[in-house]
């Protein structure tokens, strides 16, 4: 015979059905809470990516007495050994070329960019990658860059597609090319 004292132990269908609900609301509570941290974190990544960038922008602008990207990248003489800057300056792709290569490269007094230091080429690379490129914007995960030459420190975003950056050579305003955070 069984013995009565001694009952069945185990939960009941009830008690699971608890347990699974109070589960399923802390799952609805804490999962958005991750994806919102995953949009923090690109917009931490973008503030990271400006304060570089524009810092090389300011030292360049020290040490050259105008913004890169303004005048040529192609020097006028030396960089026999390494390979020389291409842009031209001043507007669209050659301006967009000649500000890479004048922030990524070493530089002579004028601007003109060399992918090897030496006596004339002394200045730089203010913005140190492994590829001689602009940082990706981690918002629109792009790197190309749209380059304005109006002079207007109130420039915004054109949200081209594509673009990552925006940057007016002549007042040295470099933004993120998108509406929403453009003013990061």
């Amino acid at each position: 015979m069984l013995d009565q004292s001694a009952k069945a132990q185990g939960f009941t269908l009830v008690e699971l059905l608890i347990v699974v609900i109070i589960l399923a609301i802390l799952a609805a509570i804490v999962v958005p809470q991750f994806s919102s941290s995953t949009q923090d974190a690109k917009v931490s990544a973008l503030d990271n990516s400006l304060a570089n960038v524009r810092s090389a922008i300011d030292l360049y602008r020290q040490q050259h007495g105008a913004y890169p990207g303004l005048n040529t990248a192609v020097p006028g003489a030396g960089c026999a050994a390494g390979t020389k800057g291409a842009g031209t300056g001043v507007t669209g792709a050659q301006a967009a070329t000649a500000f890479t290569e004048q922030l990524t490269l070493y530089t002579d007094i004028n601007g003109g960019a060399c992918s090897i230091a030496d006596a004339t080429f002394k200045f730089g690379p203010y913005l140190k990658t492994a590829d001689n490129s602009l940082p990706s914007n981690p918002i629109t995960e792009d790197d190309a860059l749209l380059i304005e030459t109006t002079g207007d420190l109130a420039m915004t975003s054109a949200a081209a597609p594509g673009v990552g950056w925006k940057y007016d050579v002549k007042s040295g305003k470099f933004i993120a090319d998108d509406a929403a955070y453009a003013d990061h």
